[in-house]
C-alpha cells in the first residue's frame, strides 16, 4: 500500500474516530446522539467503501502498467535476441564456407 493510501486512510480514521467521540461527550438528548452516531457510522461507511474502490482502482492500474512495461522488456528481448540469432548464423555460415575452401584444397592434395 502506498502511503498515500495510508495517509488518507488514517485521515478517515481519524475523522470518524474524533466525530464519534465528539458526539459522545456533546451535550444532547440520548436519541439525537443515536441518530448523529447512526449517521457518522453511515458516512463512515460510505467512506471507507470510496477507498475501497479508489485502491481497487489504483492496483488494478498498477497491474496495468506494470504489465505493459513487462511486454515491452519481452518484446525489446525478444528482438535483440533474434538480431543476435542472425549475427550467429551468419558467422557459422562464414566460418562453414571457409571450412569448406580449405576441405577442398585438402581434397586436391
Amino acid at each position: 500500500m502506498s502511503n498515500s493510501t495510508n495517509t488518507l486512510l488514517g485521515i478517515i480514521t481519524g475523522t470518524a474516530i474524533g466525530a464519534a467521540v465528539g458526539i459522545l461527550f456533546a451535550p444532547d438528548s440520548g436519541v439525537n446522539t443515536r441518530r448523529k452516531i447512526k449517521t457518522q457510522a453511515i458516512d463512515a461507511k460510505d467512506s471507507l467503501a470510496e477507498t475501497a474502490i479508489d485502491l481497487r482502482n489504483q492496483v488494478a492500474e498498477t497491474a496495468s502498467v506494470k504489465k505493459e512495461n513487462l511486454d515491452s522488456q519481452l518484446e525489446s528481448i525478444v528482438t535483440n535476441v533474434s538480431y543476435k540469432a542472425d549475427d550467429v548464423i551468419s558467422t557459422l555460415e562464414k566460418k562453414l564456407s571457409e571450412l569448406k575452401v580449405k576441405n577442398k584444397k585438402l581434397q586436391k592434395s
